[in-house]
């Protein structure tokens, strides 16, 4: 995950990057960004989102324990390390939106709770669920077999990461010898570069060009190497890839995989403390809102309708090893 920064800053950085222009009339509930010289609307990012939401179904409400609907509300964890389209701070630097907000708030409102949300570092997301303070948590956590242990899963995303080149590169990344020879911009110590790695080491093994792997400080420092074409792709989370490309509108994802590597798709769920008795409610709710289509407009809004899963899955085989 990211480190937090404002919103306000990240957008100065882009816009004098050319990358975007944040529109509006000065009013930060209708303040958007969209790639420069777009026309329509582009991303809401100020504090009224106009949020899609969506109604109680009895019959799923019912599978909440009772202690849960007597008190009426859905408390849930969320970290505040992270970033677009995932989970940020609005135009107003203290109103919280993103991807998660919204699904866990149509969950919430399937099941007839008020959802109340407390953003806390990653670590403390666990503690909270372990001392029951949370009652789930939606903050793009994968499915681990180690996490199984302690937490039930109900899936909600998938857990992908994307190749993003300069719009109209004409390059396509499937498999380990389509990055050979490449410059390719990752962050250190992420899963996403235990992955570069390993298909450099494929690659070697089979006797083609290596890659070239850079690394640079902040997103935007990537972001000015793909354009000044100092490399040839940034290889990172999906969803701030999709985000970036549907913001700035000049990259392209040329390829995505999972976020698990070779032979296993990775898995987003919400996450409850084994044995709340919540993890069947959580699923059915998102069986409901993938059913009546607000669950695609929500992912459609902020450019992760790649990631959709058709239905939701309860304790998937999850990464062998603890993963952020």
């Amino acid at each position: 995950m990211s480190v937090r920064r404002t919103l306000s800053t990240a957008l100065a950085t882009l816009a004098a990057a050319g990358l975007l222009t944040a529109c509006g009339s000065g009013d930060a509930a209708t303040t958007e960004v969209k790639p420069k010289g777009q026309r329509g609307s582009g991303i809401n990012i100020g504090p009224d989102q106009h949020r899609i939401r969506g109604k109680k179904v009895d019959a799923i409400a019912a599978k909440v324990p009772e202690a849960v609907r007597e008190r009426g509300t859905l408390r849930l964890g969320a970290s505040a390390d992270a970033s677009p389209p995932l989970g940020f701070y609005a135009t107003d630097d203290k109103t919280r939106i993103g991807s998660e907000i919204d699904v866990a708030t149509l969950i919430a409102d399937t099941l007839g709770l008020e959802p109340e949300f407390e953003q806390v570092s990653w670590e403390n997301l666990f503690v909270g669920l372990d001392s029951s303070k949370f009652d789930g948590v939606l903050s793009n956590v994968t499915v681990t077999e180690e996490r199984k242990e302690k937490y039930d899963f109900a899936t909600y995303r998938l857990d992908n990461i994307a190749f993003e080149a300069r719009k109209g590169s004409g390059w396509k990344v499937k498999e380990p010898k389509d990055v050979a020879g490449r410059t390719i911009a990752v962050s250190s110590g992420t899963n996403q570069e235990k992955i570069l790695v390993d298909w450099n080491e494929q690659n070697v093994e089979a006797g083609r060009e290596p890659v070239e792997i850079k690394y640079f400080q902040k997103d935007t420092d990537y972001y000015l190497a793909l354009q000044s074409g100092r490399i040839d792709a940034y290889l990172g989370p999906s969803p701030s890839a999709n985000y970036h490309v549907a913001s700035a509108g000049q990259s392209e994802i040329v390829g995505t995989l999972s976020g698990a590597g070779d032979g296993l798709q990775g898995k987003i769920a919400a996450t409850t403390k084994k044995g709340s008795g919540l993890v069947e409610a959580y699923a059915a709710a998102i069986d409901h809102i993938v059913q009546d289509g607000s669950y695609a407009k929500v992912l459609g809004r902020w450019g992760l309708s790649g990631e959709a899963v058709a239905k939701s899955e309860i304790n998937p085989p999850g990464l062998p090893g603890p993963r952020n």
